[in-house]
């Protein structure tokens, strides 16, 4: 889900982030008198392919959000479009056949703040604080490149600020105890980047050279948004796609599901307790599942690598006979070019040197 005010760039980090076209290029539509008066939902759905791995992606946009002069109740429609979800997912677990259930919940929301490089605005305190409990927020400075080094900073520092004196419970990719150091580190970068600041640029920039980088050209210089000197777009998709896809789901559906669903049926008279053997057992098929799941990915993506690799070492087992024959070819040439010489007395033998007797004749 990607949440923040309208002109922030939203739709065009979301396709550089997946590297493909899920908002089309934005047509300028005509003055019109009629004005909607609440926040939309919108959903998008595409297959993406990471490393060889095919993902099956849902965008959930939310245009009119903030774009109204009373925003009180902004963020109303997004939390009953979360919890509606939840509630689809819940009704499913109640069903008697329980194998084919379909996970429509928000794992991730990014929520778009503008780069005024001061604070945050009550419009965005009030947001993630409605939403802190129902979805792991993920903060992104928008458009970081209209601020300059100095000035990201400090507003990154206010920021964590702002939230952390607002309680406001934000996602922070988890460590554990069994990590190994490379992980360990990596987290500690992720979080560092907190709130990323963001930089969108779907088209690519020509560099003169042969050379191509997607980014955006001033006349002051060129931002890159694969370059983490410049922005934190790297560290971003990165959590959202290779580390902390798997986490990230984990956490909707163990603590902030766990808890609505907890809620819910308390509120509505309904059992929680179960059988504990039946839950660890349950417990144990989920994760002997997920951990398939896993395995059937590395190996797709091991085999990916290997096909790849063998390709490679192919081709150049190839170019390097087809050098070695035209290495011999060229010296079986010469080779006939100069017996044919020697036949034609077109090198003369070498003359013999007769031997002076010296001094003393016979």
């Amino acid at each position: 889900m990607v949440v923040g005010e309208s002109g922030l760039g939203k739709s065009t980090l979301v396709n550089t982030l997946f590297n493909t076209a899920l908002y089309p290029s934005k047509e300028v539509k005509e003055l019109s008198k009629e004005v909607p008066k609440t926040v939309e939902i919108q959903t998008i759905s595409a297959d993406i392919e990471e490393n060889g791995v095919k993902l099956k992606l849902t965008v959930i946009d939310t245009p009119g959000f903030g774009d109204f002069i009373d925003n009180e109740d902004s963020w109303r429609p997004i939390l009953e479009n979360i919890e509606t979800r939840y509630d689809a997912y819940l009704d499913q677990e109640n069903r008697v056949n329980r194998k084919k259930i379909v996970d429509t919940r928000v794992h991730a929301c990014l929520y778009f703040i503008a780069p005024t490089g001061h604070a945050l605005k009550p419009l965005d305190i009030e947001f993630m604080k409605r939403l802190a409990g129902r979805v792991n927020l993920i903060p992104v400075i928008a458009k970081s490149d209209t601020l300059t080094e100095e000035e990201l900073k400090a507003f990154k520092i206010r920021i964590l600020d702002d939230i952390n004196s607002n309680h406001i419970q934000i996602y922070n990719p988890p460590t554990y105890e069994n990590d190994d150091p490379e992980t360990i580190q990596e987290n500690k970068e992720i979080i560092s980047r907190i709130p990323f600041s963001v930089v969108g640029a779907d088209k690519e920039v020509d560099l003169g050279n042969g050379k191509k980088i997607r980014g955006r050209k001033y006349p002051w210089g060129l931002v890159e948004v694969d370059n983490e000197e410049h922005c934190d777009f790297v560290k971003l998709r990165q959590m959202l796609i290779k580390t902390h896809m798997e986490e990230l789901k984990e956490f909707t559906n163990e603590i902030l599901y766990e808890n609505y669903r907890t809620a819910k049926l308390a509120v509505s008279g309904g059992s929680i307790t179960t059988n504990p053997l039946t839950k660890i057992e349950e417990d144990r098929v989920a994760h002997d599942a997920k951990m398939a799941k896993m395995e059937a990915e590395m190996k797709a993506v091991f085999q990916v690598k290997v096909a790849e690799k063998e390709a490679k070492l192919q081709q150049s087992e190839e170019e390097l006979i087809a050098r070695h024959r035209e290495m011999k070819d060229q010296l079986e040439k010469q080779r006939l070019e100069l017996d044919e010489r020697r036949r034609r007395g077109g090198i003369a033998s070498k003359p013999k040197v007769q031997q002076s007797g010296g001094f003393f004749k016979k």
